[in-house]
């Protein structure tokens, strides 16, 4: 069985939804970070393109994205839709691909537009048909459709957990100061792809204090927990990793930044899906016989302050290796791509600190957690 390898990638900056990527679909986003990321690593013609995306239009997006990226008509692509997980599961699956001696090189992430998602609607014949009304949010699980279904979910995992409003303010606070800081140090400059004119992470807010988030109204009618700050942006962004077997590297005298030591993926509660981040973590180290302290680095998507506390919970002694650049909650989340934004902060972050293991998990809409486990090549 082959070793999969990470060779490294390129993010996006990320935008929040109308804003500097407004009327780029999400086709040639994905595009423009491919195209440098295939420059970047000398690729002409990779074995597969593995794309995430979770809001697009459908029809294998990340062919036709393939194909506006100029990449030879030749070389297969297929889109993964794991909603919020696509990205992370995509790069599980070029790794397993890797893994089983089907391919040995890959590139795999994801790329989103909220900005310019197609307006949907059910067909008259379809049961919940109920005129001619378009929906954004998809349907997660039977007999529940609503556009508020995630914030709802992060409300109740709040509540039945017993999680308050001012320990998810701590974590607001937190992400933006880390997010703040990576920019002004330019921790993550070498992973960015600047595209379309973007020139920086719009969701980052350095002045970002208790006295703003006091005065937060609550998002849900009748909440008593989830507002604007502590629950993610709407975004739109894109993130590509390149991997690829021991042959490949030895072939071509190249040096891999980590090793893919394994994924894992797990179910959990629909109405309460942030949960599924950690238990979809715990359940990897249990499978790889690792402990809390084995891991140098966790990176986690934030889309609510939720899961960071639930995680602290869970991880008490891991806090300071936890979301080192800041998280999701000021970057912001674009579904498809979260995955792939995650896994390059995990290799800057075990690269700049020397650690040998990192994880990254994802908490996906439907209940569905992915995570994945590095090992940080010497």
């Amino acid at each position: 069985m082959e070793n999969a390898y990470i060779l490294g990638g390129l993010r996006s900056y990320v935008g929040v939804v109308n804003g500097m990527y407004r009327h780029i679909p999400a086709e040639v986003l994905g595009a423009e970070v491919l195209k440098q990321v295939m420059e970047k690593y000398q690729l002409c013609e990779p074995d597969y393109i593995i794309a995430g995306n979770g809001v697009g239009a459908g029809g294998n997006i990340a062919r036709l994205m393939a194909l506006t990226a100029g990449v030879d008509i030749s070389v297969p692509a297929f889109t993964v839709d794991v909603q919020c997980g696509s990205g992370l599961e995509s790069i599980a699956v070029a790794a397993a691909k890797i893994n089983s001696g089907e391919a040995d090189v890959i590139i795999a992430g994801g790329f989103e537009s909220s900005s310019t998602q197609p307006r949907r609607g059910y067909n008259p014949n379809h049961p919940d048909y109920t005129g001619d009304e378009w929906y954004s949010v998809a349907k997660f699980m039977p007999g529940i459709h609503r556009e508020t279904v995630m914030l709802e979910g992060a409300e109740l995992a709040a509540k039945r957990e017993g999680i308050t409003k001012e320990e998810m303010d701590s974590w607001v606070l937190r992400s933006h100061a880390l997010a703040t800081q990576a920019r002004e140090q330019g921790l993550l400059q070498n992973i960015i792809a600047p595209v379309c004119g973007a020139v920086k992470d719009e969701g980052i807010r350095p002045r970002m204090s208790q006295r703003l988030l006091d005065r937060m109204p609550k998002v849900l009618e009748g909440g008593e927990f989830i507002t604007a700050a502590n629950s993610c942006l709407i975004n739109d962004g894109a993130a590509f990793v390149v991997l690829c077997s021991q042959k490949y590297l030895q072939e071509h005298g190249l040096k891999a930044q980590a090793r893919v030591l394994g994924s894992t993926a797990c179910g959990g509660d629909p109405l309460v899906s942030p949960r599924t981040a950690v238990t979809a973590l715990q359940k990897l180290l249990a499978k790889h016989g690792l402990q809390e302290q084995d891991i140098a680095d966790f990176e986690l998507n934030e889309a609510f302050a939720v899961i960071d506390v639930l995680f602290a919970r869970s991880f008490q002694h891991s806090i300071d290796k936890y979301n080192v650049f800041g998280g999701a909650l000021a970057y912001g989340h674009p579904y498809g791509a979260s995955g792939g934004i995650i896994t390059l902060h995990l290799l800057e972050a075990l690269k700049q600190k020397g650690g040998r293991y990192g994880a990254a998990s994802v908490a996906a809409a439907g209940g569905v957690g992915t995570a994945l486990l590095l090992e940080r090549v010497e």
